[in-house]
């Protein structure tokens, strides 16, 4: 009974662990989202250059719309602004099932997380919605004229956004869950075919174009960052015991 009542209350101290951590999370979103508002009319002109460079502009269809989607976009760059906060709380939550010395880690997990998630960001934004938005509006014609929505493109830009931000987590993710002896490099190095016709078939899912072109933007990178993760948890990942040596013969 003693054992239970041991269980019990540890499940639910780890409930409770859990709960502070979301709520300082969302504590350091919300300081992401004070800091990132005032320059949210600032960011939505960068969004749109994109539509403009193709000669559309951008129209709002409810008396609402406009404003809402400049929340949307401060709260989704408050997140990117936050990411340090958030993740430095998963590693919190994390770190008491660690050993001593793996709890060194702390500071190389939360920078190289937020600098992966902030680079994912950046590459949808710089490389992969660009083409996308021209191949998409290539379909107009005469008699057929794009009226682009602020909030469906908006939409569009932030789903990508926050999908490489987490894809580019991968080696990351790789090395933890490596760390933990979940999985090794070799047993990654021999699933990487497997890895890299998934990469494609996500890509085809995920993108909003049936070419190869932008398909190959996202899965590119995605075989790239399993190849990295490969070498991290070669590198990071938890070592084998050694077997015990024989006993000597009596």
């Amino acid at each position: 009974m003693a054992s239970f009542e041991e269980a019990k209350m540890s499940f639910m101290e780890h409930l409770g662990e859990l709960r502070v951590r979301i709520v300082r999370s969302l504590v350091a979103l919300l300081i992401g989202l004070v800091i990132a508002f005032p320059f949210s009319q600032q960011i939505m002109d960068y969004l749109a250059r994109p539509a403009r460079a193709t000669g559309h502009t951008l129209v709002f269809l409810a008396l609402t719309e406009a404003f809402w989607v400049q929340m949307k976009v401060a709260l989704i760059v408050g997140l990117f602004i936050a990411a340090p906060g958030i993740l430095w709380q998963i590693w919190a939550f994390i770190a008491p099932g660690l050993h001593a010395h793996e709890k060194k880690y702390a500071a190389p997990f939360v920078i190289v997380g937020s600098l992966l998630f902030l680079v994912g960001g950046a590459f949808a934004l710089k490389v992969v919605t660009p083409f996308a938005i021209q191949f998409l509006l290539s379909y107009e014609r005469p008699g057929l004229q794009a009226m682009i929505s602020i909030g469906s493109y908006v939409d569009f830009l932030l789903k990508f956004t926050l999908a490489f931000g987490l894809i580019f987590e991968l080696p990351l993710a790789i090395t933890l869950v490596a760390r933990m002896g979940l999985v090794t490099a070799k047993q990654l190095g021999k699933n990487r075919k497997y890895a890299v016709l998934g990469a494609f078939i996500a890509a085809a899912v995920l993108t909003p174009t049936p070419d190869m072109f932008n398909q190959t933007l996202m899965a590119g990178p995605l075989i790239i960052l399993y190849e990295v993760g490969i070498v991290c948890a070669r590198i990071f990942g938890k070592k084998p015991k050694a077997a015990p040596a024989p006993e000597p013969a009596a």
